[in-house]
Order: structure tokens, then C-alpha cells, then sequence
């Protein structure tokens, strides 16, 4: 059964508008060169609620894939080149892993 991992990021406040910049010139282009972008299924910032926050989700086959996942994408060196960039406009992060409900409609 597939998994989905919702990663959360709240952004530094005044910070998102340079979050955005990096990951449209420099963090999606490695993401999609490395083939990464396969497993995503999308990319989402917050607009009422918590604020500041970016929020991406992913699908894996298991922990396994998922695992291995971020392995290869955290050795590929032009996304490292992205995240260490990145790292400075994030105050914290949250990771959750879900698991889809057996009804309804699945991405």
C-alpha cells in the first residue's frame, strides 16, 4: 500500500517571497532533472490558518521506497546546492506520514 509523507516548512516571516524565488530558479529544476519530481504530488503554500508555511506532499510504495527516496535526493549535489540556500528561511519543519484511507479518491 502506497504512503504519502506531508512535509511542512514555516517559512521566516517576510522570508516567503525568496522561498519561492529558490524553489521556481534553483529547487524544482534539480527536483525535476533528477527525476524526483516523479513521486511528488504536490506543492502548496498556506493562505488563511497558520501562515508562513510551505507545505509539499509526496507518494512512495513503502518506507522502503520512501526511505531510499530521500537518500538519493539528499547525495544528488545540485539539490544540496538548493537546500543549503533554503535552510536559512526556515524556522522549523514538520514531518507526517499518512496512509491512504481504503475509500475515496487516491492522487
Amino acid at each position: 500500500m502506497a504512503i504519502y509523507e506531508k512535509r511542512t516548512y514555516d517559512v521566516i516571516v517576510g522570508q516567503m517571497p525568496e522561498v519561492i524565488r529558490l524553489y521556481a530558479e534553483e529547487g524544482w529544476p534539480a527536483l525535476a532533472s533528477g527525476g524526483y519530481s516523479d513521486n511528488l504530488v504536490g506543492y502548496f503554500t498556506s493562505d488563511t490558518g497558520r501562515l508562513h508555511q510551505l507545505v509539499h506532499m509526496w507518494k512512495f510504495d513503502d518506507d522502503a521506497d520512501r526511505r531510499a527516496f530521500w537518500t538519493r535526493l539528499f547525495a544528488d549535489e545540485d539539490f544540496m546546492k538548493f537546500a543549503v540556500q533554503l535552510r536559512p528561511h526556515i524556522g522549523s519543519q514538520e514531518i507526517q506520514l499518512l496512509n491512504p484511507a481504503p475509500w475515496g479518491p487516491q492522487p
